[in-house]
């Protein structure tokens, strides 16, 4: 009973596992798609936690380097099974919102969460100022390559149907951008402020008491558990946007995002509550650079075997969305310091673009 309080106390987020048998009784007895949406939404959280927490003791029972590997690899595994499970369903445009919407949220939702609740408790509060330019610059130069399939998609085909040629040249954007992670990767290895960095802090927010075979069978089983209750919350996106009559773009940038990223999410904020900083900025950053160096053109890739290709090619809102997060988090992380108030206007342009999109016509 001791380990049981001791391991809920660890991972408060696991308490939401109450959910997954709503989650299958939903779906074997067709109830709302709103509440089967709802309830695997809710399962999925504390699973892709578990995935996450899982991942940090295997890190731990591993050297710097392959546990870095592994915390790279695996950080967004929730998030990626979902817009897997969404391509071969077809859903190429929830795919797309939710690669914006995951880096639009770390870099505004999340680091605007951290840095207001951090200067708040603490005041002023400082962070590696040459490692926060590195990841700025890095941010910089993703969005210029996401940009260009985008804006020379109007010469080499038509936005609605893409052709072999639009098709091509993200698989050429996807194949650069990949190689740069992983020269990313290298570089965080041999020198210090690097897009990925292993800190020692991390290993706080990795369960205690777990062995490295507990650590394989949690991954094992929460893994198989996201990848069913995707299935189950795909399924229900159609009906839901016909129901409620919001877009699958809403959907897709706000809440998938969120649902996969949540311990992530907490995991920043409750660094940035004991004052470090540095590592709060890095969680949040660095997960915007896996999202769109390693998750977006994984996907490219992905989606052939399923028939469904999926191209580069963002919408005006997206980039415009893309361009203002990257930009005013490159501003507020450029001088190394943070306060409450530079965390509020981070969260006040997430509000508006959530707002934006929600407006959005379905």
């Amino acid at each position: 009973m001791n380990k049981i309080k001791s391991f809920i106390r660890e991972n408060p987020l696991v308490v939401l596992l109450v959910a997954f048998p709503f989650s299958i009784l939903s779906e074997v007895l067709q109830w709302s798609p709103i509440l089967t949406f709802i309830f695997s939404a809710i399962t999925i959280i504390p699973l892709a936690g578990m995935i996450g927490a899982a991942t940090e003791v295997l890190a731990f029972y591993t050297n710097p380097r392959i546990g870095g590997l592994l915390n790279a690899t695996l950080g967004n595994a929730a998030e990626l099974i979902i817009t897997i499970v969404a391509i071969r369903a077809g859903l190429l445009e929830l795919v797309k919102a939710s690669i914006t919407g995951s880096i639009l949220g770390n870099l505004l939702l999340v680091l605007g969460m951290s840095i207001l609740l951090g200067g708040l408790r603490h005041g002023l509060q400082t962070f590696n100022r040459k490692q926060a330019s590195n990841n700025a610059i890095m941010l910089v130069l993703t969005v210029v390559i996401l940009l260009i399939p985008s804006l020379l998609s109007h010469y080499l085909g038509n936005i609605e149907t893409p052709g072999p040629r639009v098709e091509t040249l993200s698989l050429g954007v996807a194949t650069v951008m990949i190689i740069l992670y992983v020269l990313g990767l290298i570089y965080s290895y041999k020198v210090i402020g690097g897009p990925v960095v292993v800190d020692e802090e991390v290993k706080d927010t990795a369960p205690k008491g777990w062995s490295l075979r507990t650590a394989i069978v949690v991954l094992m089983v929460s893994t198989a558990g996201v990848a069913y209750l995707s299935e189950v919350l795909v399924g229900a996106v159609e009906p839901v946007v016909t129901t409620l009559g919001i877009s699958e773009f809403f959907i897709g940038l706000i809440f998938i995002p969120i649902i996969g990223n949540v311990a992530e999410h907490i995991v920043a904020v409750q660094v940035a509550l004991k004052n470090k900083m540095t590592l709060s900025v890095e969680i949040a950053i660095a997960s915007s650079l896996q999202i769109a160096l390693f998750v977006a053109p994984l996907l490219v890739f992905i989606s052939l075997l399923f028939g469904h290709p999926l191209t580069l090619v963002f919408n005006q809102l997206e980039l415009i969305a893309l361009i203002a997060g990257v930009i005013i988090a490159a501003l507020v992380s450029a001088d190394g310091e943070s306060n409450w108030l530079e965390g509020a206007e981070l969260l006040a342009i997430y509000i508006i673009l959530a707002l934006t999109f929600f407006l959005v016509p379905t």
